[in-house]
């Protein structure tokens, strides 16, 4: 049987057709990031805190 371009396995990959997946980028957001992600610890902490959690 041979191999169609449906069901071939694809062998080129250049640099430039790589297909971006939704991981961290270089856009420059670490400081917003950062502070959101402790303002979350600091709300998590003050919940768990009152509730008699922790």
């Amino acid at each position: 049987m041979p191999s169609t371009s449906a069901t071939a396995p694809r062998t080129r990959t250049g640099i430039g057709t790589r297909i971006r997946t939704g991981g961290p980028g270089d856009d420059g957001s670490t400081r917003l990031e950062n502070l959101a992600g402790w303002t979350l610890v600091v709300v998590l902490a003050m919940l768990l805190t009152q509730t008699g959690l922790l």
